[in-house]
């Protein structure tokens, strides 16, 4: 059972370096490469937060810990969001996060021991939305770092953590009040909250949670693709056509009647 934690933890660190690898040139993949380039770049900033479910998958299971949902502890999450997008259907993600997390132990009585556990996360995604310009499905994939800053039962030897989250949801644009965004996202840890060798009691000890999570963002710098630009700037051209067209028609008329008065 060890060596296969292991394997998993090595799968998995594999993984969150691939990903890692990929979120920086997301752009330049064929699928998403091929999307509406923006002319000019966005740049969003925003806030969100929400309400997290999390336990920790220990090998051998703790006594007293099923069903997972007894194992569950209830806590908050909220933070801050940098998006920089330059095609239209996908973009680079970097968040500072507030994250509770735990795990609950029963007992012979019934009754359950909470372990809290406060971290510091930072999540850089790749970001992809499709859909209308009002309404658009979005979905966020990418490694995550974190801390843990406060450990209110000192239940933990190892308080870096390390993993990987994927969420998906919807985003309503608004035209003066921002985007207004709804996520589900689970995370999973790679890390541990103790140690795994040998001669630790635990092969496997690694944090999970999954969040529900209304966000809120504001564009810094909005850009548009080359195709909207170019309608745009054709539309002005256009403008001014008539423009000039309808002054030429006055300077004629007014023309005609200075030659009947004379």
């Amino acid at each position: 059972m060890r060596a296969r934690c292991d394997i998993l933890r090595v799968i998995g660190y594999r993984l969150m370096v691939i990903v890692f690898l990929l979120s920086p040139i997301t752009y330049h993949l064929s699928p998403l490469h091929a999307q509406p380039r923006l002319k000019t770049p966005e740049y969003w900033i925003g806030a969100h937060g929400g309400v997290t479910a999390s336990t920790v998958m220990f090998v051998p299971t703790q006594a007293y810990m099923s069903p997972i949902t007894s194992a569950c502890v209830l806590g908050g999450n909220g933070g801050l969001t940098f998006r920089y997008a330059g095609h239209k259907c996908c973009a680079f993600q970097m968040e500072v996060n507030y994250q509770h997390r735990g795990w609950r132990v029963g007992s012979e009585e019934g009754t359950y021991t909470s372990h809290s556990l406060h971290y510091v996360e930072v999540p850089i995604l790749m970001h992809l939305n499709f859909g209308s310009d009002i309404c658009r499905w979005i979905f966020n994939l990418g490694p995550q770092i974190g801390y843990c800053v406060v450990d209110e039962r000192h239940s933990i030897d190892k308080p870096f953590d390390w993993g990987l989250a994927a969420g998906t949801g919807f985003y309503v644009r608004t035209k003066h009040a921002g985007v207004y965004e709804l996520e589900i996202r689970f995370d999973y840890s790679f890390g541990g909250v103790f140690g795994t060798s040998v001669t630790d009691p635990y092969s496997m000890a690694s944090p999970m949670d999954l969040s529900l999570n209304l966000g809120w963002y504001m564009p810094i710098k909005k850009g548009e693709s080359g195709k909207l630009k170019a309608e745009r700037n054709k539309k002005r051209a256009e403008k001014a056509r008539q423009e000039a067209l309808k002054e030429e028609q006055k300077r004629q008329r007014e023309l005609e009647q200075e030659y009947q008065i004379h």
